[in-house]
C-alpha cells in the first residue's frame, strides 16, 4: 500500500490516492474547471502531506483538510491566523469555486451567501469592566 493511500484511506478518497493527496487533487479540479486558485500548498511532511492543503491570497488563507469516518472537506477560511469563515463539503469542486471566489476578492457576506455550506465565524469581543 502506498503512504498516500495508508494516509488517506482508499475507501473514502480513492480519487486523492490516485492523484498523490489532496493539495494536487485540489490544483487538478481548479484547472480542468479553470479556476485560478493562485498558490496551493502541502506540508511536507508526514501524514498531512496528503490530507491537507492551503490555498494562499493576498485575502487570507483558505485551509482544507479530510473528514475520517465519513467522506467530506473541511475548509476554514483564515485571515491573519484567525478563522472568519468555516464549513464542510461534499464535493471538492465547490471547495475549488469556494476558493477561487475568496482570492478574487468576494468578501466573507458574499461567500457566505453564494456558498451555503460556509458560515461567517461570529467573534465575540471581550466584554468592558466599567470601574467606578
Amino acid at each position: 500500500m502506498s503512504d498516500a493511500s495508508t494516509a488517506l484511506g482508499v475507501r473514502l478518497y480513492p480519487d486523492l490516492v490516485e492523484r498523490g493527496g489532496l493539495a494536487p487533487a485540489l490544483i487538478e479540479t481548479a484547472t480542468r474547471h479553470q479556476l485560478d486558485l493562485g498558490r496551493v500548498t502541502a506540508p511536507e511532511q508526514g501524514r498531512a502531506r496528503f490530507t491537507c492543503a492551503e490555498v494562499h491570497s493576498d485575502q487570507g488563507v483558505v485551509c482544507v483538510g479530510l473528514g475520517s469516518q465519513a467522506r467530506y472537506f473541511m475548509v476554514d477560511l483564515r485571515v491573519d491566523g484567525e478563522v472568519q469563515a468555516r464549513g464542510d463539503a461534499m464535493d471538492l469542486l465547490q471547495v475549488a469555486q469556494m476558493a477561487a471566489a475568496w482570492r478574487a476578492g468576494m468578501t466573507l457576506a458574499e461567500l457566505t451567501t453564494r456558498f451555503a455550506f460556509m458560515e461567517e465565524m461570529k467573534h465575540r469581543t471581550a466584554p468592558v469592566v466599567q470601574v467606578g
